[in-house]
């Protein structure tokens, strides 16, 4: 009975503990509950509509790009994409790989494998960090048999989301390209810069140009769908869209018509003088400008290349081939705000200087014999008697240098300056350059890091020597001393050679009145130099867009001639300016009295030829027309094309004719189908010989002489003396190389190539790939 007794007692308390325990834990419970239910009630509840809902953004369209007529040169078109939302579930794994076995034979990864698909889906979602619900692009531009594919196996592919994205469409081909840019994925760098801007990884980006510059206003705003999904993540129902807003629309100041008349002409003349023989003739540029406002009508820079590649569905074969041709090209390059060496179209700049200073008046003249010291005119015998407009008109050096060497270089500086030379003109795009007025504190900052180089070349000799003869026996030392002097003598040769360029020569102040020497200035800088003569002295701020428009029609904003200043030079000396051109298209011998014979309008104009080293003349016309009332201004250039009025004049005849017929002309004139693929037709081409033979005669060769202060040995060609052969100044040569193998990433060929390959020259305001050496002085052989 005792032992009954305890036994009971002792279950009785257990039974109490256990009684105990529960009630606590449903305590516990009940409170935890109360504190869920009462306290965080509404940071579950969304963390469970989180859980069902997805917003799945809406990508908005880009602005449309319009000409100054209304004419879309730059719209959108829909295309599919596909984009992958990491859900944490476990099997993402096979999701991606069921994907990546759909995707093989999309041009976006052709070529390679299941495997090699799935790496790079993994690649793009570690980039992104696996965030849930946040979408990554895999695929831009699929096909629609590879969306039926994944519809039909939407149950097992959780997270695969398939979109329509909004690309850009070109509807001219490569009409005012690279003036426009082009668009491409955001890179990593680029978006963590611009994180607090709204961007998320896979938006669009302006990469160059228009599209770079205008980015905040071409961009929209992204919308959003709102879906129900169930517990595997699959979507089951559309709760809502918030529709994305379009980005604004820019109306440009360009001249569809006119652009593609510009773009045309550029084409067909370099074609032109390849075929006489200039077979470096490969590039050139062309601006046409309102000189009554600064408006830019036309803005051509050859050769082009067909947008649609950033934006087609390319294979990595097709992409390479692509982008190793602009890579070679340099098509990137808009060449219209690049720097080339002016040749004689700077000799206004010269003329202007002497007349504003009274160093010369309109009645000085000289009789020119062809020579000018150690100078050779480019037409052998001279001139005859020559006063500053028939000066301008058959382009004579000898008047130039006998001037020049009145003026020196800081007038003549001071006179390029005033009219807007060697300063960047404040166009919107990215990548122009101030360009280069020579100088003596110019000339010595080039030379100077080259002979800094050479003198550690040969003290690096010396202290190697050093040591060798501080251990060689007597025996030794004269052959080791030998030795280093005979590696000391070129580079001491060479160091003698340079040290003489550190200062201003003469025959630099008669190279810089003619153009030449290290001049440089973009084909922008000359039109406006040009339009400021015309206009009577009003330098405008060159500009492409005349308004934003938001997508409801409303001005976001507008944008109107803009005066930079008014050239300092009397009405008086412009007038003579403007004479002298003028004479330069008459009969019998203005050296563009051929190119331009016959023409229903009146104009002015100035032909250049600039001696590059080591290579064809650089062809460069500027010119306005009508001369009694400008309206346009224009400047051509055309890398190695040989002679200003043949190769460059030329396609500025086709401009001006094309300007001038296009007037009355329809918005679309010209903008058929046919042009937006690049076919050109043929087009009549102007006589390039002026009458009577004159100025643009048969090409004389060139002479060499010696300044009289020159170094022993050196003769004059075209190189400053002391310039070692086949060796440019700093800042010379061409800064740009075929890229290696560049593949598109697994989005597409509608992927960016590099951002810091192709635009512009990387080379902070030394000349484009298309100059070789800064620093070339010499004369034109023919005009």
């Amino acid at each position: 009975m005792a032992t009954n007794g305890v036994t009971a007692k002792s279950l009785e308390k257990k039974l109490r503990v256990l009684l105990g325990m529960v009630i606590a834990a449903f305590t516990v419970l009940v409170i935890r509950l109360a504190y869920l239910q009462l306290v965080e009630a509404d940071k579950y509840q969304m963390m469970a509509q989180q859980n069902h809902l997805r917003l799945i953004p809406i990508i908005a369209p880009r602005g449309e790009i319009l000409d100054r007529n209304g004419v879309r040169i730059v719209g959108n078109q829909p295309v599919y994409t596909i984009s992958f939302a990491y859900l944490g579930i476990e099997d993402t794994d096979r999701v991606i790989a069921r994907l990546a076995r759909i995707l093989v034979g999309e041009k976006t990864f052709q070529g390679m494998s299941v495997a090699e698909i799935e790496q790079e889906i993994h690649k793009k979602l570690n980039e992104q960090k696996l965030r849930l619900y946040e979408p990554v692009p895999i695929a831009d531009k699929v096909s629609s048999e590879t969306v039926s594919r994944i519809e039909e196996q939407r149950l097992e592919l959780p997270g695969v989301l398939i979109d329509v994205r909004p690309v850009r469409h070109y509807p001219y081909g490569d009409l005012l390209v690279p003036t426009l840019g082009y668009v491409g994925i955001m890179d990593q760098k680029e978006l963590e810069e611009n994180k607090d801007k709204g961007y998320r990884l896979g938006d669009s980006w302006g990469k160059d140009g228009l599209e770079k510059s205008f980015e905040s206003y071409l961009r929209g705003q992204r919308g959003a769908r709102q879906v129900e999904v169930d517990a595997q993540g699959r979507p089951v129902r559309d709760l809502g869209i918030k529709e994305p807003v379009p980005g604004n629309n820019l109306v440009l100041t360009i001249d569809a018509r006119l652009q593609r008349a510009v773009q045309d002409a550029l084409a067909r003349g370099i074609a032109r003088v390849q075929k006489e023989g200039y077979s470096q003739a490969r590039a050139g540029a062309a601006v046409v400008l309102d000189v009554r406002t600064g408006e830019i009508l036309a803005l051509a820079s050859h050769p082009t290349y067909d947008p649609t590649i950033f934006t087609r569905d390319l294979s990595r074969q097709e992409w390479n081939a692509a982008w190793a041709k602009i890579a070679r090209d340099q098509s990137l390059l808009n060449r219209a705000i690049a720097l080339y060496p002016p040749g004689s179209t700077f000799k206004m700049v010269v003329a202007a200087a002497a007349l504003e200073l009274g160093k010369i008046t309109p009645q000085f003249a000289i009789s020119d014999t062809g020579r000018y010291k150690y100078k050779v005119d480019w037409k052998p015998g001279g001139h005859g008697r020559v006063d500053v407009v028939r000066a301008l008109k058959v382009s004579c050096d000898t008047f130039f240098w006998t001037v020049g060497a009145m003026l020196g270089p800081e007038p003549i500086a001071r006179y390029a300056r005033e009219f807007g030379l060697g300063q960047k003109t404040g166009l919107e795009l990215p990548g122009e350059h101030a360009g280069r007025i020579p100088g003596p504190e110019q000339k010595y900052n080039l030379w100077k890091p080259l002979l800094d180089s050479v003198q550690k070349q040969m003290d690096d000799i010396r202290k190697e020597y050093e040591k060798r003869l501080a251990s060689a026996g007597e025996g030794e030392k004269a052959a080791l001393e030998r030795e280093m002097n005979r590696r000391l003598a070129p580079l001491q040769d060479r160091y003698n050679k340079i040290e003489w360029e550190l200062k201003w020569r003469e025959y630099d102040t008669l190279d810089m009145a003619i153009g030449q020497g290290n001049n440089y200035y973009t084909p922008l800088q000359l039109a406006n130099y040009v339009a400021a003569i015309a206009n009577g002295g009003v330098l405008y701020k060159p500009y492409l867009v005349k308004k934003v428009v938001a997508p409801d029609g409303q001005t976001v904003a507008q944008f109107s001639p803009q005066e930079i200043r008014r050239v300092n030079v009397s009405g008086r000396t412009l007038e003579i300016l403007r004479r002298g051109m003028h004479e330069v298209t008459l009969p019998p011998d203005g050296t563009a009295a051929g190119v331009l014979a016959g023409t229903g309008y009146s104009s002015a104009a100035k032909t250049g030829t600039a001696e590059v080293h080591g290579h064809d003349n650089h062809a460069l016309f500027v010119a306005f027309a009508p001369y009694e009332k400008p309206e346009v201004a224009l400047a051509v250039v055309v890398e190695y094309g040989g002679h200003g009025s043949s190769a460059a004049g030329s396609v500025a005849r086709e401009i001006l004719d094309a300007y001038f017929n296009l007037k009355n002309a329809p918005p679309t004139a010209g903008l058929s189908v046919e042009r937006a693929t690049g076919a050109l037709r043929a087009a009549p081409v102007p006589s390039r010989r002026p009458a009577g033979g004159s100025g643009s005669g048969n090409v004389q060769p060139r002479r060499t002489t010696t300044p009289p202060d020159a170094s022993p040995g050196e003769q004059r060609y075209g190189v400053s003396p002391g310039q070692p052969a086949g060796e440019s100044p700093p800042g010379a040569g061409n800064e740009q190389s075929t890229p290696p193998d560049v593949l598109p990433p697994s989005g597409g060929g509608g992927a960016a190539p590099p951002s810091n390959t192709g635009n512009q020259p990387s080379n902070n305001g030394s000349p484009p790939p298309s100059q070789d050496v800064p620093g070339i002085p010499g004369h034109e052989s023919n005009e």
